[in-house]
């Protein structure tokens, strides 16, 4: 098994949060085995053999890249996993919240990239703290297979300059990129294997490159909330409690699908996304497909 750094009861050591609070990230952290990992990844794939071609009212990949959480039962389940609470606690405290769960899949020999970015530049929500992304490997993400490359320290900048490619092999909504160079030097390869996951603060600069292995590059990406945070773009936003309480209600509630693309569910996806999308699109010269 991979090394990982040592929890302590499941849970973030003070020095692996102080870490984390210093560098703006921190990996690679085990929530679960290979085992868990890989019946995941074949839970993904199983559905996507299924769905492909069966008429959902937009295309499969928009349903993994946004708010999977919405319409598959196993994405939420992924995103409440226990040990995974566990460590997010470390960093947000007890009270918890989900905020989007997506599926960032390289294919194999893919030109596919994630230029260099802070992800809270287009998410209406300000320069919180008070999010955390975690990055769960389900394939290994290597320097060969396009791993993230984090910049350390870079979270404690405000949100800089970004400029809008919408280039074809960008998997970012708006093909999304810091307007400043960023040298090689710079920047820390984030490998990680099945079961292992990052955490990066929502102003950390980070991309990735292409895929040259063999294999997909598969990543589910969950975003944590704690409940005090607010949308200040958009007219409302939404998420969902997963441990502790919410005191500020700030967000409407979600729930967990009880079965993949619900027709319901699917209803309440297009009115959440249409929502969302007031502010993730907001100044763009054009709006992204999954968006519409």
């Amino acid at each position: 098994m991979q090394h990982s750094l040592p929890l302590e009861n499941g849970r973030l050591s003070d020095a692996l949060i102080k870490q984390y609070w210093d560098d703006g990230f921190l990996f690679p952290v085990r929530v679960m085995d290979e085992g868990k990992a890989n019946h995941y990844r074949q839970q993904l794939e199983s559905m996507e053999e299924d769905w492909l071609d069966n008429g959902l009212p937009r295309p499969l990949n928009s349903y993994k890249r946004v708010n999977a959480h919405l319409v598959m039962p196993f994405a939420f389940e992924i995103g409440q996993h226990p040990a995974m609470l566990d460590v997010i606690e470390g960093i947000l405290g007890p009270d918890l919240m989900i905020y989007s769960v997506e599926f960032f899949i390289k294919e194999a020999r893919s030109p596919h990239l994630v230029t260099m970015h802070q992800d809270l530049t287009y998410w209406g929500l300000g320069e919180t703290s008070g999010m955390v992304t975690a990055w769960l490997a389900l394939s290994p993400a290597t320097p060969q297979s396009g791993c993230m490359d984090f910049v350390k320290g870079s979270h404690k900048q405000p949100i800089q300059p970004h400029r809008d490619s919408f280039h074809k092999h960008n998997l970012l909504s708006r093909g999304q990129e810091i307007a400043v160079d960023v040298a090689d030097e710079d920047k820390t390869a984030i490998e990680i294997h099945p079961g292992q996951i990052s955490l990066h603060h929502g102003l950390t600069i980070h991309g990735s490159g292409p895929n040259f292995s063999d294999d997909r590059r598969i990543a589910v990406v969950i975003r944590y909330i704690r409940p005090d945070v607010k949308q200040i773009v958009g007219a409302k936003d939404y998420a969902v409690l997963v441990r502790g309480e919410d005191r500020f209600q700030n967000f409407e509630a979600t729930k967990r699908p009880e079965r993949l693309f619900d027709p319901q569910d699917l209803k309440r996806y297009d009115q959440i996304l249409a929502d969302q999308s007031k502010a993730k699109m907001a100044g763009a010269a054009k709006q992204n497909e999954i968006y519409r």
